[in-house]
């Protein structure tokens, strides 16, 4: 996935959490959701068509049309009302096929995005849990592990990337399953709390 690319993942998942914890409304967030969709189905399109068909750029750009459709499929959901059962059934196919890029990227040596993209597909299988299953339970967890993923496997791989610094290690790539793992943990007992609830305001002026 493109440096530029991933950093405004991490901007859209840290949106789209904010959004399934309440904080933000569905039709604001659909606008960034459009914007991101639409580079990451556009920007690939025209990598393929000068690529020359290698392997290596194909397998790239189908990645990042994943996630182009999936922000986009999020944008229309929200800004049209429509029900969210078929963006959680393709979520499902986003999560198998994280899996098996997860898997090539181990194959070829580059082990921290092997384990991002895994846990990509637990994300994306909350997605379909929530979505298409109607796991409503689930919401606020789903929320914070977007959140803490934002971060994690968008915006601080997206710095590094940026600024050169990047290295994909053994150790590198068991430092951020660990991390992934204490996020889902701690999105799990944030989950359970219970919503906050906003205080209404008065309807007049204390005497």
């Amino acid at each position: 996935m493109g440096n530029v690319g991933l950093l405004y993942v991490g901007a859209v998942l840290f949106l789209n959490g904010l959004m399934l914890l309440g904080i933000v409304g569905g039709r604001p967030a659909a606008v960034l959701n459009f914007f991101v969709g639409g580079m990451q189905v556009i920007f690939p399109t025209i990598v393929l068509a000068q690529s020359g068909n290698d392997p290596s750029v194909v397998l790239g750009a189908a990645g990042i049309y994943l996630f182009g459709f999936t922000y986009l499929y999020v944008a229309i959901n929200q800004w049209t009302g429509i029900g969210g059962e078929g963006l959680g059934w393709f979520s499902l196919f986003v999560a198998i096929s994280a899996v098996t890029i997860g898997l090539i990227n181990f194959v070829i040596g580059d082990p921290v995005f092997g384990v991002i993209w895994l846990l990509w597909a637990v994300l994306w299988s909350l997605f379909f849990l929530l979505l298409a299953r109607g796991w409503a339970g689930i919401q606020r967890l789903t929320g914070w592990f977007t959140i803490f993923l934002s971060f994690l496997t968008g915006t601080i791989p997206a710095f590094l990337l940026l600024t050169g610094t990047f290295e994909s290690t053994p150790l590198g790539a068991i430092v951020v399953a660990v991390v992934g793992i204490l996020s889902l943990v701690v999105a799990v007992a944030l989950g359970r709390r219970p919503a906050p609830v906003r205080a209404s305001e008065p309807t007049s002026a204390p005497a």
